[in-house]
């Protein structure tokens, strides 16, 4: 199994009691309005065989929705990663909503699945193997070998009928278009209620028109559960869309830090 795919049956474990998760939206998003919900600092050095990497992105920010823009290769997507618990970093701390995912300091280090944070990657992670209404409902099972119950599908049509693929419940992935696979991955993310929203970018493979139409269906669900939004993005209209805060990354004496540009104001 790959590692997507464990973190999506691990955080649905977490997420699963038993019950079908409730439908109920909280009109209050999960974090206090008066804390950066994202404080971290994120130092993390690779060695490659014809090139030393160094990351050292320090992040504080109450803005509800952020896009890390900068050079490709930089780093953005490991920071995600970092925050999503799939790499460790060498030292900083990462705090999220209050909670302290990882310091070096102190020893933390929570798994992904405790961590419960929605990560859309750049290929979607979709189980080929598997229908359309199992990828939804692929979280919610019990074990690696355990079966969707009658509750667990009702659940996963209800999020197939909210993003408007319900008719394609018995296909395979294979089989749908680009647009429809990304909707397939938000309704997998979307049914586990997550506490954010990770997105590698996630309109790159799109043409301009479904582009905009997704930058729609992503607003909407950030809206629907309330969550807050941290996105890997080359695209400044994705960033007028969805009205977020720029973070901008770039290499200064040979680490990728965090910079600052006129009209940016970060919190923090």
């Amino acid at each position: 199994m790959s590692s997507q795919a464990k973190l999506f049956r691990q955080t649905g474990e977490q997420h699963n009691s038993g019950e079908v998760a409730d439908r109920v939206v909280p009109d209050q998003g999960p974090f206090s309005p008066t804390t950066p919900w994202c404080d971290v600092h994120i130092r993390k050095t690779l060695v490659l065989p014809t090139r030393r990497f160094e990351l050292d992105v320090q992040l504080r920010s109450d803005a509800p929705r952020i896009v890390l823009m900068g050079p490709s290769g930089i780093g953005k997507t490991m920071v995600l990663q970092a925050i999503a618990g799939l790499i460790r970093p060498d030292s900083g701390h990462i705090r999220i909503g209050g909670d302290l995912f990882y310091e070096k300091e102190s020893n933390t280090h929570w798994p992904p699945q405790r961590r419960k944070l929605g990560f859309l990657f750049q290929d979607y992670a979709l189980l080929p193997h598997l229908s359309v209404l199992s990828n939804v409902g692929f979280g919610l099972r019990r074990g690696v070998w355990g079966w969707l119950t009658r509750q667990h599908k009702e659940e996963a049509m209800y999020w197939l009928e909210r993003f408007e693929i319900a008719h394609l419940a018995h296909q395979r992935p294979c089989t749908l278009s680009g647009g429809q696979q990304q909707r397939l991955a938000l309704a997998r993310l979307a049914i586990l209620k997550p506490r954010v929203l990770l997105l590698d970018e996630p309109f790159s493979a799109l043409d301009p028109a479904l582009r905009q139409s997704m930058r729609m269906e992503i607003d909407k669900l950030l809206r629907t559960l309330a969550i807050p939004l941290l996105m890997v993005s080359h695209d400044e209209q994705d960033r007028l869309a969805l009205n977020a805060q720029v973070v901008h990354l770039a290499q200064v004496d040979g680490k990728t830090v965090r910079v600052e540009e006129a009209g940016n104001h970060a919190s923090g």
